[in-house]
């Protein structure tokens, strides 16, 4: 059967709009923002609410996800019966049964009316503790939500319960900044207290905090069992997502995991899960680019900023710098002031070396607010165009202080300490990265060079060996390893780095030949090192280069034809033909071989092949005589 088009319709604003307010209920600002946004980015005319629709729809809160059927259907919202319809007035409202319905997906009336009983009783302590949340008074929230026993309540208490172990956690790592002592990254030592408070839970938001403090623990494979288990009953939290992409390490899981959703395959949340996590493993690839093309058409979500950040960062990681920026610049011209993303303009801009446009940016965005760790970033990137290098790091360093898991800042601050030739200083700011977020390849790669800087090639192909393993279809880290193994005089693996750095690789490539071409000859195998140096002939001569670019080439394979056994003399006559007649170094080279040495390779092959003629000869005419030929 063909997989069914999605179509954005009033089951999805609502659930969007539930979303917004239950996630905001609960402190959850950043999946409040993201669904405020996805609201927001479609036309007023779905989200205008209508009075006999909402009469007669079967939607509610929480939107569980569907079970599989055969039969299709455009709406991805699921629906219980008779919910007594929301006040047309205030759309983030919903009446307390309908608030509830999410916690009772098999469960007795009798429990969904308890629950509503209690959440009721604590309705003025769960206001108060929201406040006191909102000024980050974690210790109060915790005292006054003690007694009451909703699961509201309980959320609220054990995350905040959460935040302050992170908070206590912080300021001893802090303790112990430039100390033999200081561990990797803060321990939270109150971890496996909190997993407790929440292990026998069945509510969706209880379930997303297990699943926090079970990837916290490398618990992996529960974390995600948990999280499923979360979406399957209230799939509009977005952090449930982003906790859930926490524990893939790569591709392949992503791809093993994704027919274990609780939701249909061109279900949007699964399509954003997707490239979102692909984007957080710097993998994606045109397949997540025809995905976001698909959540931005005019059937889902055509004005979504935070997708069409998702499109900008796929375009970058594919290199595709131009695109990219237009995709940026598209954000921007809708919303000026949105901070989220804005880093990766910086870097786009940084590559392409367009310092006006870095200049204008950094300038734009400092007199927005100088303390959010993306601005430190651009700034920075701006003065690294520059080579003001020291001036660089003091805001990296700032962005990290602002939020030490902010793993751009540590990656690029190791890059301004390898131009200021700090290897030193360099590592110790990439394992910071490291420290962050193993997953990502820029770090090892940092590392890497770093430590070839240093000389220490045997460190260095450690590093290298880690970040192949998470970008296997890099073309320049392979180069990088493989010119790592050829320090180490290691020419045959070299050569197979430089072999898999070709997959990946434009077809019009020659540097990579060229190296492979190299390393072959070194090793005396002249024959495979000829048949590099005729691609490298065939692509230049192809592409219309000037002769410069593959006259060594050319002359490489003439004399492998001639000396070395290749025997096909009218090719290496017409490649030296072409060096003699132009105006390269290697003239005088090609008219040499030409006059001399091509002649008497021609005569010793007519030799040889006229040996080989009377010798068969001889064969036949002993044949036909029955008599035994000795050679």
């Amino acid at each position: 059967m063909a997989e069914t088009t999605f179509k954005v319709d009033g089951d999805v604003v609502a659930a969007l709009r539930n979303a917004v307010r239950d996630c905001s209920e609960r402190g959850l600002s950043y999946a409040s923002k993201w669904a405020a946004e996805l609201l927001c980015s479609l036309p007023p005319t779905i989200r205008r609410p209508e009075q006999t629709v909402v009469a007669q729809s079967n939607f509610h809160t929480s939107t569980p996800a569907r079970s599989r059927s055969p039969r299709p259907s455009l709406s991805f919202a699921a629906q219980t019966p008779a919910p007594i319809p929301p006040d047309p007035m205030h759309p983030f409202s919903a009446p307390a049964d309908q608030a509830h319905a999410y916690l009772t997906q098999g469960q007795p009336p009798e429990v969904l009316q308890k629950e509503a009983e209690w959440e009721a009783e604590d309705a003025d302590h769960i206001a108060m503790a929201r406040a006191f949340m909102d000024s980050k008074e974690y210790l109060r929230v915790i005292h006054w939500l003690r007694p009451c026993r909703s699961a509201k309540a309980t959320f609220l208490r054990v995350y905040s319960q959460y935040l302050e172990s992170e908070k206590k956690a912080l300021r001893e790592w802090y303790k112990l900044e430039n100390t033999r002592e200081q561990p990797p990254e803060p321990v939270n030592a109150s971890l496996h207290d909190l997993l407790e408070l929440v292990k026998n839970a069945t509510d969706p938001w209880l379930l997303f905090l297990k699943a926090v403090f079970l990837c916290r623990l490398s618990r992996r494979e529960e974390a995600i069992e948990s999280a499923i288990l979360s979406i399957a009953q209230y799939p509009w939290n977005w952090s449930t997502w982003v906790a859930l992409g926490d524990c893939l390490s790569d591709g392949d899981e992503l791809s093993s995991l994704l027919p274990l959703l609780p939701l249909p395959s061109n279900h949007p949340l699964v399509l954003m899960f997707q490239v979102k996590t692909l984007n957080s493993l710097n993998s994606p690839s045109d397949n997540e680019l025809g995905l976001c093309d698909r959540l931005l058409s005019e059937d889902c979500f055509p004005r979504s900023m935070w997708i069409m950040a998702l499109r900008g960062n796929v375009l970058y990681y594919l290199h595709d710098f131009t695109s990219a920026e237009a995709q940026f610049r598209k954000i921007l011209a809708i919303d000026p002031y949105r901070v989220d993303d804005i880093d990766i303009l910086s870097n786009i801009l940084y590559v392409s070396e367009n310092s006006n446009a870095l200049s204008k940016l950094a300038h734009d965005y400092l007199a927005i607010d100088k303390d959010r760790p993306e601005i430190c970033c651009i700034i920075g990137n701006y003065y690294s165009l520059r080579a003001e290098h020291e001036k660089a790091v003091k805001y990296f360093r700032r962005a990290t202080q602002l939020d030490r898991t902010y793993l751009a800042a540590w990656t690029l601050m190791g890059h301004e300490y390898v131009e200021m030739k700090n290897s030193h200083a360099a590592i110790e700011a990439y394992r910071k990265a490291v420290d962050v977020n193993k997953k990502d390849y820029r770090a090892w790669y940092g590392l890497a060079q770093a430590y070839e800087l240093l000389g220490m090639h045997q460190y260095a192909l450690y590093y290298y060996q880690h970040a192949t393993a998470l970008r296997p279809y890099d073309v320049r880290i392979w180069q990088a390893q493989g010119m790592c193994y050829e320090e180490m005089g290691r020419h045959r693996e070299a050569i197979e780095c430089l072999r898999r750095a070709l997959i990946g690789a434009d077809p019009q490539e020659t540097t990579i030949h060229l190296k492979l071409a190299k390393l072959h000859n070194d090793l005396s195998e002249h024959s495979e090192a000829a048949a590099y140096h005729r691609r490298i002939v065939e692509v230049c001569r192809s592409a219309q280069k000037p002769i410069q670019e593959w006259s060594k080439s050319a002359i490489y394979v003439a004399r492998y034809h001639i000396f070395h056994g290749g025997g096909d003399l009218v090719l290496a006559r017409q490649y030296l033909e072409w060096v003699a007649v132009s105006n390269a170094e290697e003239v005088t080279q090609a008219n040499e071989l030409l006059r001399r040495h091509l002649p008497a390779a021609v005569m010793r092959q007519q030799q040889q092949q006229q040996q080989q003629q009377n010798s068969a000869n001889a064969q036949g005419r002993a044949a036909s005589e029955g008599v035994p030929f000795a050679a």
